[in-house]
């Protein structure tokens, strides 16, 4: 049946993972695992930085809006992803790929800004500590969040638009675990050449134009502490030091998928899964078991539960 924009295609296929069955059934359990286990962190992080007085500042309000953006990009593929190891067929309708494919970029963009926003608390909270509060205001904060809600959405919508309209009358196969927009635009009955250069500018780049302002940033505070005091590079790495990990976590997938966006490789499915399936659990870990303030609020909070 043909679709509003030409297609052909209801559906496509995701061929995921090709390992024996025992080994579909191990990933199974473990992916189960690590989602609840990125639900759970996620959820705990908000509901401690919403109801722990201690951590009513600004670096925690940006640490809950992160795990907000976590919980939702990986709860855009992970459940999908799980029921498909044990699925004969593994389909997904055109416009529920469609759907995931704007999610996530959605998610991803917005995650970005933010994790840029939280670099420039750092900066201010250790280059300018007498005027934190002043520049960090609530009107700042709710700035910040606010404009990584935007960019997501002007990010996926630049490519959605496109992207949409695209007729599908041929291949439907999809050798990936979700909906991937280069490999899903490879797949159009049509001369997609401007198209793939557009998506890798716009995610590429914005991809590795972001991850190289964040390594300045950082780059500078490092700097700028080292110049004040000697003894305040060793605090300074220590507080940083989360920051720079879940940058690289984040960022390092991104770049390398939407550098050879267009050709498959190997380590294609793998790096996917770490995007949207082990880094948003890795997030809370590393922001949690390295901050003393933050255990210490969640252990109050489930002892007066």
């Amino acid at each position: 049946m043909d679709l509003s924009n030409g297609s052909v295609v209801t559906e496509f296929i995701l061929l995921g993972f090709s390992a024996p069955w025992e080994l579909q059934i191990v990933f199974f359990v473990t992916f189960c695992l690590i989602y609840g286990a990125t639900v759970l962190g996620n959820i705990l992080i908000m509901v401690t930085v919403a109801c722990s007085s201690s951590l009513h500042s600004p670096m925690y309000f940006l640490l809950g809006n992160l795990s907000v953006l976590d919980l939702c990009l990986s709860t855009v593929t992970t459940p999908k992803m799980i029921r498909d190891l044990l699925a004969e067929h593994k389909t997904i309708s055109i416009w529920g790929c469609m759907a995931q494919m704007f999610f996530m970029h959605f998610f991803g963009g917005a995650e970005m800004t933010l994790l840029i926003a939280m670099a420039f608390d750092r900066y201010v909270a250790i280059c300018k500590p007498l005027h934190y509060r002043t520049i960090m205001s609530h009107r700042v904060l709710g700035g910040f969040v606010v404009l990584s809600w935007t960019i997501g959405f002007i990010h996926t919508m630049s490519q959605m638009v496109l992207t949409v309209n695209l007729p599908f009358c041929g291949p439907h196969i999809i050798d990936n675990i979700f909906c991937d927009l280069p490999l899903v635009i490879k797949l159009a009955c049509v001369e997609t050449y401007t198209l793939e250069l557009f998506v890798i500018a716009d995610s590429g780049l914005l991809s590795l134009i972001c991850f190289l302002l964040l390594l300045v940033s950082y780059t500078v505070i490092l700097v700028t502490v080292q110049q004040r005091s000697s003894g305040g590079l060793s605090k300074a790495l220590s507080t940083l030091s989360a920051h720079i990990t879940v940058v690289t976590l984040f960022f390092g997938p991104c770049i390398f998928i939407y550098a050879w966006p267009f050709s498959s490789f190997a380590g294609n499915k793998i790096l996917a899964v770490f995007y949207s399936v082990i880094t948003p659990l890795l997030n809370p870990i590393i922001y949690t078991l390295r901050n003393q303030k933050m255990q210490k609020a969640m252990r109050k909070l489930v002892s007066t539960c």
